[in-house]
């Protein structure tokens, strides 16, 4: 019965065989290497590019590979989502247009050779990076029954990103990585973002701790505002309370002395996987980890005159951000004095979502012997399930094959999995068919999964540890991210028991019926500050109640 219900949920993850003859041919001037994506799209808002999300409200897209080439044909056999073939997209008219994702290649240190899309200072999003090749909109009659040739031709090229400018508050900071040039082959740079507190140049002589924020690519500090926002604009207002301007609030705070004076620095590690590292050492990406505390933050320290000791640095982020405010506290208990943790990614591989890597065999499926059930991977906080397993990972196959659509499962798999037969990070799971490869989700275990290396190594880490960290998360969040946080205070909180300690001493906070991006604080216009605002008295009483006797204290409290 269990070989019945494997080969039966390979034959339903198999695409349907090409019954279409229609066939788009996409072509551009000189050979290249990179993935292209074409869209087709009912929606006459904007350009189709623009239009491809994993959420209900998604435009069709397929993808498909070149090397060396001038043109590329996608057809019945190519893999399209959410439709999987031409022959499941309706008769009608379209707005059709396509993108070539250019990708450069890379020559690392191990010997690997790989295509990969270099980041152009967006941030790794292929619809809008400089130098990627793009068709103009056009709309076009398609109808997959009949047998007809479409061409499209990729003429215009997504320009170059114009860098922000330093203002007062605001600096932006780029230096060569020595660590990940070396491992990669090639100049790689990291940056900051740097929000330097109200009085930095007038008082000199002080020096201040830094907050480090963790999260997603950010090209400048966007919720930082000195002028009130446009009536009726849209930038930076709305959200909980209703109608704020955070962002000026943000700076009204900043600038009247209500907020205690830090400085705040946004890591800024986009590479050719992700907008983002994870901030740790990786056998795909390099040693980020080592390149961020060794390189990036000494440079920031001693140019912003930081502290520059342990006890003078905290860590907080929400999501992406979250699971690396953790890791790295986790991975350097020394140097940091405290990580602020919201609605982290899974930190327990247990609960990757509704996952369990160890033991399920199938992403895709419950387990069952004759019944498929799909595994949610994301709701609504009404419990409205908007997407399942099979839908995100083909998502990103559609965007990227090998690891490479720059999405949220692939640069898991970057960090976290080791290097496979091709170069390519190895699969964790099979892309089409949902079966987990239980020998790499040790690797994972051993080297990634947070809860089980802080019950593993609690003992050392433990004592390292005490009182530094702190969890957010909402009850209903939108990807389950509150399951692996529910493991990890479960063990947390046992480290009480005789024999199991030290007692970790941190906090753990679920919001009622709260959905992702949830950091803690109650709802309403009590609550009206960004995370930053909520935090920074928190951060304040650990920095002064752990300062060493002696510590600068004073000079950065005028």
């Amino acid at each position: 019965m269990r070989l019945l219900a494997s080969l039966l949920c390979f034959a339903a993850c198999l695409p349907a065989q090409p019954k279409s003859s229609l066939r788009f041919e996409i072509s551009w001037e000189k050979p290249m290497d990179g993935h292209v994506v074409l869209i087709l799209s009912s929606n006459p808002q904007g350009e189709p590019r623009n239009q491809i999300s994993e959420g209900l409200n998604t435009q069709q897209m397929f993808g498909a590979d070149v090397y060396g080439a001038r043109s590329v044909t996608i057809d019945g056999a190519t893999l399209g989502y959410p439709r999987e073939s031409l022959d499941r997209v309706p008769a009608g008219e379209y707005t059709v247009q396509a993108v070539l994702n250019v990708y450069e290649t890379f020559h690392r240190a191990d010997g690997r050779t790989l295509k990969l899309p270099p980041d152009q200072g967006e941030g790794q999003h292929w619809n809008r990076k400089p130098g990627n090749l793009f068709s103009a909109p056009q709309k076009i009659a398609v109808d997959p029954a009949k047998s007809s040739t479409i061409r499209v031709e990729l003429t215009k090229t997504i320009p170059p990103i114009e860098a922000p400018k330093d203002t007062k508050y605001i600096k932006h900071v780029k230096i060569q990585s020595k660590l990940l040039s070396d491992f990669w082959g090639r100049p790689v740079y990291l940056g900051a973002v740097v929000l330097l507190p109200e009085g930095f140049e007038e008082h000199p002589d002080a020096h201040y701790p830094v907050m480090y924020r963790q999260g997603h690519f950010a090209a400048t500090f966007s919720g930082f505002r000195t002028e009130p926002a446009p009536p009726g604009g849209s930038g930076g207002r709305g959200g909980r309370g209703g109608g704020i301007d955070y962002a000026y609030k943000l700076y009204q705070d900043w600038s009247s002395g209500r907020l205690p004076h830090m400085i705040i620095v946004t890591t800024q590690d986009a590479n050719p996987f992700y907008d983002d590292s994870y901030a740790v050492n990786s056998a795909n990406l390099g040693p980020y980890g080592d390149a961020i505390v060794q390189e990036l933050n000494p440079y920031i320290e001693k140019k912003f005159r930081a502290i520059g000791e342990p006890w003078a640095r905290v860590l907080y982020g929400g999501s992406t951000g979250g699971w690396e405010a953790l890791a790295q506290q986790v991975f350097h208990p020394d140097y940091y004095n405290g990580a602020w943790v919201a609605c982290p990614d899974p930190i327990d591989f247990r609960a990757y979502a509704l996952v369990n890597l160890y033991e399920d065999k199938n992403a895709f499926y419950a387990n069952s012997v004759w019944k498929q059930v799909p595994v949610p991977m994301q709701r609504e906080t009404d419990g409205r399930i908007t997407s399942v397993m099979e839908d995100a990972i083909r998502f990103e196959l559609v965007l990227g094959s090998k690891g490479r659509s720059g999405e949220q499962f692939d640069i898991w798999q970057a960090v976290y999995s080791p290097v496979g037969d091709d170069g390519y990070p190895k699969l964790i799971l099979d892309p089409r068919t949902g079966i987990i490869d239980h020998k790499v989700a040790d690797y994972w275990k051993e080297h990634y999964d947070l809860d089980y290396i802080l019950q593993r190594d609690w003992k050392t880490l433990g004592p390292k540890l005490i009182g530094k960290l702190h969890f957010a998360v909402g009850d209903s969040d939108n990807y389950y991210l509150d399951r692996a946080v529910r493991l990890t205070e479960k063990f947390l909180e046992s480290t009480k028991e005789p024999g199991k300690g030290p007692y970790y001493g941190g906090t753990f906070e679920y919001g009622a019926g709260a959905g992702h991006g949830y950091s803690g604080g109650p709802p309403g216009p009590e609550s009206s500050g960004t995370i930053h605002q909520r935090l920074m008295p928190v951060m304040l009483e650990q920095i002064l109640k752990t300062a060493p006797s002696g510590a600068d204290v004073k000079s950065w409290r005028y």
